[in-house]
């Protein structure tokens, strides 16, 4: 069973993060074929909306670690931009279903999604800062826009998790539903998207998402960055003890 399941029905593209038993976290071929199936929805004249969504509880645990350790001098990243990238192209309305924690890169595609709706358990948490990293695609640009400096600010710079409340209350959520109404609730907007005019549906969300070469600027100054905090000591010590199961020696995390 493929990691990604890709489904066309009619005007609407559904990725399907498929990896429960690993709590979906995202290898480099996970990221690859979700930008292939955005790619070629974007290319897709009939397709109108793309929904992101996973199996299992978790939505998705972000990298994985492993992988994402091991880098040697690849840093393992041309995936994990591809799709980023392919994101935040897309000129198709994106729609985001969040149950259980995104964390990392979990948290971060929503902010490029055009509907983001999580059921009242769902979690989200960016841990960058206590891996010794950075924000990422261009969440530092967008979260102080999206919910304001204090709270992005509490959100990158302490990196703990925060609930489906706050999250709506700040701007990430569309909306949050009971558990056992979120797919319901999800399929019914997708529904009446799906039934809009696809040349009013795409100019609509063009206008709307006007901030895009901002945004992008911003992504490529963050993976810089990025890259650079991956190649520091903090950084290979908190990776060395998440994947050794072992305490981050302080001596080395500063």
């Amino acid at each position: 069973m493929s990691n990604i399941l890709i489904e066309t029905q009619g005007a609407i593209t559904h990725i399907v993060l498929n990896r429960p038993e690993k709590k979906n976290a995202l290898t480099r071929e996970m990221y690859q074929t979700m930008a292939d199936a955005l790619n070629e929805a974007n290319e897709a004249e009939h397709i109108k909306v793309v929904v992101i969504r996973a199996t299992g509880d978790i939505f998705c645990a972000g990298n994985e670690i492993a992988g994402f350790a091991n880098h040697g001098e690849d840093p393992h990243l041309a995936e994990t931009v591809s799709f980023m990238n392919a994101l935040l192209n897309c000129k198709k309305t994106v729609v985001a279903e969040v149950s259980g924690m995104a964390v990392g890169i979990g948290t971060t595609m929503l902010l490029h999604c055009d509907f983001v709706y999580a059921d009242s358990q769902a979690r989200f948490v960016m841990p960058f800062i206590n891996l010794g990293l950075v924000p990422e695609y261009a969440s530092s640009y967008i979260l102080p826009r999206m919910a304001g400096r204090r709270r992005a600010s509490e959100w990158l710079l302490l990196g703990e998790p925060f609930g489906a409340q706050d999250a709506y209350q700040f701007g990430l959520l569309t909306k949050v539903t009971e558990p056992e109404a979120l797919r319901e609730t999800v399929d019914n907007v997708v529904t009446k998207l799906a039934a809009k005019p696809a040349f009013a549906l795409l100019q609509s969300k063009a206008l709307i998402t006007n901030e895009a070469d901002a945004i992008r600027q911003h992504m490529d100054v963050e993976l810089d960055v990025f890259i650079e905090a991956m190649g520091t000591e903090a950084a290979q010590e908190a990776f060395d003890a998440f994947l050794h199961k072992r305490p981050v020696n302080p001596d080395k995390f500063k």
